[in-house]
């Protein structure tokens, strides 16, 4: 620790600190435009100037001078700086003036008016006049693609955006060229940006430089109406605020989560809003002959629950990624009330079920816990595009530990340097045994961490004892790195669906004779299964589904919706309060920012009127009392933002190399990042970044 006075009050800080987290911890704000928390230090902008005494007879950047820099007076007392003395002032207001030299002062129609850094601290430690009566300069726009909207001559060169993408992001994309009046920041080349994080540069832009392009002009930041949630594009549950106006959503940014997301989202979480507009279903339909023909909510809940009796047990129930644990509770309630138990929340042929241990199907160490890492083993999965928020974690904890990481699987570029150890099964069952030399690695690890992709213990066509064999083997190389102790469970299961945990939790998945996804489609195929009922369920092949009587209930006219013989519009996840569990096995919940279009409802609303008009009506009548009924059986959804950790002996038990397995190729679940679900495919913004991605390749080709 130790001792500085900042402007007479004498505070205890550690030796590592800066003068400006000095100052801040003494509760004086320093103005800047360069400095961020989260980015190494720059220096460049020199507004948050500050007077050392004793020091340099000078203003001092405070970003980049540490505490520990600075001596004692000469009778021993502690260093002393000041942040509002007639010096500091004078130098801001100097900085200030330049700054502003080249700016266009175009505040009244500048996207970022509002919320920008300039125009606060230009009224708080600028002057109110300039001596410069020079032309200002020009600097030409810069194409980043469909995401970014550029225009550089509003740019102060403060380089957030460089250290960005070249730090967190991972892709060395921007830069600044030239000297002086002449420096500009540039792409280099002039293609669209390739990293999935690309986004969060707008917020990190103080000025109005870099702006989103999908929202520009489309609103001001004091129309909009603001409400916390969290994201389901991914199974990371990133902490997000949605901004809407009247009906619509307009955009959605990052909130701040030190335990998840801290304070950055994928690009995806954040121009996904446009696909909230499109392809809706705003009002029930029943297919007639073959074509869907639009109905009362009567009628259609009529039709559905005639069925049903007709039905009697043969009914199944397939969840989508983007269900929430309300909806499936109600699902597998009233399923059970007809005496069925077809219901499936995993991929096809996924290993996991509700008799596993919790602590096998949870990503254990946390995603903060990926700091703490000394060396990580991937098998299976892409953590770029399955959770590229996890995946930004993983490489900002190489940069800090330079630890080993090591891919079984495909080979691709994960941002951080990764040893790539082949993508069948051979290699893992070396791990398993000990006979790889990668063993020797994660034996010298205090904390290794064994990442398991969803997909590789889920294999289309193949048999479940495969996934159950992959699932032991990645256990007992976790087991014997010691990545399975009371003090550390480093073993980690990758899902790519917001649903999965909690259904998981909730046992949304096949028991007491009950049959799987896969199985109920053949099952419907084969006209043994009469019912089906997607809930939100578009992955899956529709045609084999033969003449099963299905019923959608969902949002968007995806898959599911065409094949449906019922629609039941439903809300997306910005129109209902509901519970996810990130991969974590966190609790968390959605808030409604707006109202569901036309006549769609709230999904659980919609199953517990189906089993109103069955004469089975389920035991609640509004969202209070669904939850109460759910946590009086499952107590620890009750626990939101906590984690019920699961039992490492449980683990250890399942750990084991079996005798012989089948060879298999390891590959991700994610075919495209842009499009892995129903609202990414209504976006009109996503399709963008595709076809950018599409020209990007084409244009490496030509070359």
């Amino acid at each position: 620790m130790a001792q500085i006075k900042v402007d007479g009050k004498l505070i205890e800080v550690p030796d590592h600190f800066t003068l400006m987290q000095a100052a801040e911890a003494a509760g004086k704000e320093i103005p800047r435009f360069c400095y961020h928390e989260r980015l190494s230090v720059a220096g460049n902008c020199r507004m948050c100037l500050v007077e050392v005494k004793g020091g340099p007879p000078k203003p001092q950047a405070s970003c980049a001078m540490g505490v520990k820099d600075l001596r004692p007076a000469p009778d021993g007392s502690p260093p002393e700086m000041f942040t509002n003395s007639p010096m500091v002032k004078k130098a801001r207001e100097g900085v200030m003036e330049f700054l502003l030299i080249n700016h266009p002062l175009d505040c009244p129609i500048c996207d970022q008016g509002g919320e920008c850094d300039l125009q606060d601290q230009a009224i708080a430690f600028g002057f109110d006049k300039s001596r410069y009566e020079e032309k200002k300069r020009i600097v030409d726009e810069k194409y980043l693609g469909p995401l970014i909207k550029t225009i550089m001559t509003r740019c102060i060169h403060c380089t957030r955006c460089v250290r960005f993408t070249t730090e967190v992001a991972g892709v060395c994309e921007l830069g600044l060229l030239g000297r002086g009046e002449s420096a500009e920041i540039t792409p280099y080349i002039e293609r669209a940006m390739s990293s999935e994080l690309q986004g969060n540069v707008i917020d990190l832009c103080p000025v109005g430089a870099l702006t989103s392009r999908p929202y520009a002009f489309t609103a001001r930041s004091w129309e909009l109406h603001k409400t916390d949630s969290i994201d389901v594009m991914d199974a990371v549950g990133s902490a997000i605020r949605i901004d809407a106006r009247g009906s619509e959503v307009m955009r959605i940014v990052p909130r701040l989560n030190e335990d998840i997301n801290e304070e950055w989202i994928s690009d995806k979480t954040r121009f996904i809003w446009d696909g909230l507009k499109t392809q809706r279903l705003d009002r029930p339909y029943i297919k007639k002959g073959k074509k869907l023909v639009e109905t009362s909510w009567d009628e259609a809940l009529n039709v559905v629950a005639r069925n049903m009796k007709k039905a009697g047990n043969k009914v199944g129930a397939i969840a989508g990624d983007l269900a929430g644990v309300e909806e499936m509770f109600a699902l597998k309630k009233l399923l059970a009330s007809v005496g069925s138990n077809n219901v499936d929340c995993r991929p096809v042929n996924s290993v996991l079920d509700a008799n596993i241990d919790r602590s096998a199907y949870i990503f254990n160490p946390s995603i903060a816990g990926i700091e703490e890492a000394d060396a990580i083993l991937i098998i299976g999965a892409n953590p770029r595009y399955e959770a590229t928020i996890l995946n930004a974690r993983i490489r900002k904890a190489w940069l800090k530990n330079n630890m080993p990481i090591a891919l079984v699987g495909e080979k691709t570029d994960l941002t951080y340097d990764c040893q790539h150890l082949g993508d069948d099964v051979d290699i893992l069952k070396a791990l398993a045994t000990g006979s790889h030399k990668f063993n020797k690695i994660l034996k010298k690890a205090k904390k290794p961490i064994i990442i398991v992709g969803e997909n590789a213990i889920s294999h289309a066509g193949e048999s479940k004892k495969l996934g159950r064999d992959i699932l032991a083997m990645a256990l007992m190389v976790a087991n014997n790195a010691g990545a399975l102790e009371s003090n550390w469970n480093g073993f980690a299961l990758l899902h790519n669906a917001a649903s999965r945990v909690g259904g998981l939790d909730i046992g949304f998945t096949p028991q007491n004779g009950g049959v799987c996804s896969a199985d109920q489609i053949k099952l419907a195929g084969k006209g043994e299964l009469d019912m089906l009922f997607l809930l939100g369920a578009d992955e899956f092949d529709m045609s084999a589904m033969g003449q099963s009587f299905v019923v959608y209930i969902g949002s968007h006219g995806d898959a599911g919706a065409h094949r449906a013989d019922v629609i039941l519009p439903a809300s997306a996840y910005t129109e209902k309060s509901a519970t996810y569990v990130n991969l974590e096995g966190r609790v968390q919940i959605t808030n409604r920012a707006i109202f569901p279009p036309g006549d769609a409802k709230e999904d659980w609303a919609i199953i517990r009127a189906i089993s109103g008009k069955l004469g089975k009506a389920l035991p609640f009548d509004n969202l209070n009392e669904l939850r109460q009924a759910l946590y009086n059986e499952h107590e620890h959804l009750a626990n939101i933002n906590g984690i019920k950790a699961g039992d490492i002996s449980a683990l250890k038990k399942l750990a084991k190399i079996p005798a012989k397995v089948k060879n298999v190729e390891f590959i991700s679940a994610v075919k495209n990042y842009y499009l892995t679900n129903p609202i990414a495919r209504s976006s009109k913004v996503m399709g963008q970044c595709v076809q950018a991605g599409n020209d990007r390749e084409q244009a490496g080709q030509d070359k």
